[in-house]
């Protein structure tokens, strides 16, 4: 334990992400001050927002070139200056693509240990999170509704679906292959799923939505987001939780097609939130959530790759659609 091996974000994207924007050094493994907590990092998360970090402030300070790669993780704690942890706690905090680091302990969050470290990464973390405030507090999913959701076989879109359906809807996803669709059907259990990069993607959301949509969870923005705004009902809500379409890009979109014609005249709701808008109710979500797990009234699926050196890699892929469900690196 002498060497702690960093990604450091090298330079800018020009356009798409590539792994040669990233560069792998090593360093001395930090000593803790009085009131910090060293940390072993097990876990690592890769998140499509990591990619708007890069392009400017957001609802974080951006990531300048030289810079530890920005990255939510979870890890177990080696020593402790702080007398709220001891050895072998497990914990969660921004920690940086690292394999250890030395943080305040008032930026940790300790984790129970009954649950799986991927869960806490996943359905119990932010993903989870985000995947239930948005669709409850946002969409208001009624029963019977049509609920139609983006990117669907990602970490948020999967557990977004499975939510819709314990609350009694009809739950559609969209997302990048005829494969994807399958799974989203027969193993995470929507009732339909549409290929956006079909000719006829259009066709296909009208034809699994017959009776139009009430609420759109978008994670991407774009084309799709044009599309639905075209099927949504009367009153319907949007839900407006990230733009992937135009993260990976050095040509954005100007916007979805319909606005604010579509808003006005079905008098439709569009509302962005961010997770954290939600801190102090956190408790009762995981609680809820981790009930649902152990009854197995929904699955976590995670996609998780072996090795810290393939960080970079593995987030390039994200953005190429390679993952199914919350994706991570074990590290």
């Amino acid at each position: 334990m002498t060497v702690n091996k960093q990604w450091i974000f090298a330079h800018a994207p020009d356009g798409k992400l590539a792994t040669s924007d990233f560069e792998l050094r090593e360093n001395p493994v930090p000593e803790p001050m009085a009131g910090e907590v060293l940390v072993a990092i097990k876990l690592l998360s890769l998140d499509p927002a990591s990619r708007s970090w890069m392009h400017g402030r957001t609802y974080r300070s951006a990531l300048l070139p030289g810079d530890v790669m920005a990255g939510w993780g979870i890890g177990e704690v080696v020593s402790s200056r702080a007398p709220e942890f001891e050895p072998g706690d497990l914990v969660r905090a921004d920690f940086g693509w690292q394999q250890y680091a030395a943080l305040p302990a008032r930026q940790l969050i300790k984790l129970d240990k009954r649950h799986r470290p991927e869960h806490h990464m996943g359905i119990l973390g932010t993903t989870g999170l985000t995947a239930y405030f948005g669709l409850l507090e946002i969409g208001k999913p009624r029963p019977g509704e049509t609920v139609l959701i983006s990117a669907a076989a990602g970490a948020v879109g999967t557990i977004a679906g499975q939510i819709a359906k314990l609350m009694g809807c009809r739950v559609v996803g969209t997302t990048s292959s005829p494969e994807k669709c399958k799974w989203l059907v027969n193993e995470i259990g929507f009732d339909a799923a549409v290929d956006y990069n079909d000719s006829e993607f259009s066709r296909g959301v009208k034809q699994a939505c017959p009776d139009g949509i009430d609420v759109y969870f978008d994670n991407t923005g774009g084309d799709v987001l044009s599309v639905a705004l075209s099927r949504m009902n009367i009153y319907g809500r949007v839900i407006c939780c990230g733009v992937v379409s135009n993260f990976d890009t050095a040509t954005p979109l100007a916007g979805p097609a319909g606005v604010p014609g579509f808003l006005v005249t079905k008098r439709i709701r569009m509302e962005g939130f961010i997770v954290h808008d939600y801190a102090t109710r956190r408790p009762v979500a995981e609680a809820t959530l981790a009930r649902w797990l152990e009854e197995g009234k929904i699955k976590a699926p995670v996609d998780i790759v072996e090795g810290f050196e393939k960080m970079p890699a593995a987030l390039t892929g994200m953005f190429g659609g390679q993952n199914r469900g919350k994706l991570m690196v074990r590290v």
